[in-house]
């Protein structure tokens, strides 16, 4: 009889646990208030001219002595080359 009752304790505790875990994970998987999906879109990068940042995608590129620049405007991109090639 005292083996009946542990085994249904520690089977209740088992199944306790489980509920347990599965709530932490799906309030992990949850997506933030307002927002549908939660993935990452794009990424902010800083224009190297006016100092404003943007995301990467909507950019102006521009290579640069061997580096990939990106800027928010082709106006701030011309400006940055006509600063440059005055040096």
């Amino acid at each position: 009889m005292l083996r009946l009752i542990l085994i249904i304790g520690i089977i209740y505790v088992v199944i306790k646990i489980r509920k347990v875990l599965k709530k932490l994970n799906e309030s992990k998987n949850q997506n933030f208030p307002g927002t549908e999906n939660a993935r990452i879109d794009d990424v902010m990068i800083k224009d190297p001219f006016c100092e404003i940042y943007f995301p990467k995608r909507e950019g102006h590129h521009l290579k640069y002595d061997g580096k990939d620049l990106y800027f928010c405007s082709s106006t701030c991109r011309e400006k940055f080359i006509a600063g440059r090639s005055e040096k």
